[in-house]
């Protein structure tokens, strides 16, 4: 393992993968700690803010090019900054099963998914885990 590729790269991808490593690693706190408490909130308010760095930065990020400069994460960036909002919205209106189902699909689908589509070989992240 070695952190050179990632150390290398451009700026939108050093933020895109610190933003979303964190956001992982805070995403298991928040799915295993009690729910509704102060602490669950506060967190959850740095996780939204982390998500969405790493979804606006994944527009700056053009590696792989399907439909010119776009490929499907970028759908993925878009869905999350919709998903955000509707799950931030359901917990304010405590329609918490709502909320639950939101932010677990989102960290499921937006960090577990696409991180594991960061570990195929050519990618930076694979590099950084396996070496080149």
């Amino acid at each position: 393992m070695t952190l050179a590729p990632l150390l290398q790269a451009a700026p939108a991808i050093k933020i895109h993968a610190v933003a979303a490593m964190t956001a992982f690693a805070l995403g298991l706190v928040q799915l295993a700690a009690p729910k509704g408490t102060l602490p669950h909130r506060t967190l959850g308010w740095i996780w939204v803010t982390l998500m969405l760095v790493v979804s606006v930065t994944a527009f700056f990020i053009h590696q792989i090019r399907l439909w010119g400069e776009w490929s499907p994460i970028h759908l993925l960036a878009i869905f999350t900054l919709i998903m955000l909002p509707v799950a931030v919205l359901a917990a304010r209106r405590h329609a918490v099963e709502r909320h639950r189902r939101a932010m677990t699909g989102l960290f499921v689908g937006a960090l577990v998914i696409a991180g594991l589509f960061t570990l195929l070989p050519g990618r930076i992240m694979h590099a950084v885990a396996f070496g080149p």
